[in-house]
């Protein structure tokens, strides 16, 4: 599947096995690198789902902005982790500018520490400028982000009200509140509880 988007922006694998490569137009998407695919990310799907109104489908880009590329073993891999749970799109769009590009009107349901991401001017080589204009074109493209809390490094929890969202952008950004939804769980953990127990 991944051979496509050679000629494809973007590749659809429904939960049946069907593949979509046309008319690609999720309302909402929750990326990530699903490094596994976990509880955590299929309750924040739901629940983003219930708030939204709207089906919420998973995106998986092959490029990330932190880390190699994905072989086509591995895609294949992480894929396969959906069969009979939601749409999952394929992409090559590592950056939320490039994913509402691909997907206009799009909401992208995010952990704070993404949403952190598209916020700090670290991403964007120190140049809050250049963020704005990431921001504002996300605006353009009708896209806005739903933010759930997470844990951080320091094991405290976040949510969208610690965050410093630039002034005039935070109409892109609604909470979705503690109450609604909190899993303590990562991927990052669970490979590692994976790796001690072999």
């Amino acid at each position: 599947m991944w051979h496509l988007l050679d000629a494809h922006p973007a590749v659809c694998l429904e939960p049946d096995g069907t593949i979509r490569v046309a008319d690609l137009r999720p309302a909402a998407l929750l990326p990530g690198s699903f490094n596994p695919l976990h509880e955590g990310h299929r309750r924040l799907a739901e629940v983003a789902a219930q708030r939204l109104g709207k089906q919420v489908s998973f995106e998986l880009s092959v490029l990330n902005v932190d880390k190699a590329p994905l072989d086509a073993d591995e895609i294949h891999r992480r894929l396969d982790q959906f069969r009979g749970i939601a749409p999952v799109y394929l992409t090559r769009a590592p950056r939320f500018q490039q994913k509402a590009e691909l997907f206009p009107g799009a909401v992208f349901v995010v952990g704070a520490d993404t949403a952190l991401r598209v916020i700090s001017p670290r991403y964007y080589q120190d140049e809050p400028t250049d963020r704005n204009r990431a921001l504002a074109r996300i605006r353009a493209q009708g896209c806005r982000f739903l933010v759930a809390g997470r844990l951080n490094e320091a094991r405290q929890f976040i949510h969208l009200t610690h965050l410093e969202v630039p002034a005039g952008y935070q109409d892109l950004f609604e909470s979705l509140g503690e109450t609604e939804f909190r899993a303590d769980v990562s991927s990052t953990e669970l490979r590692s509880a994976r790796t001690t127990h072999r």
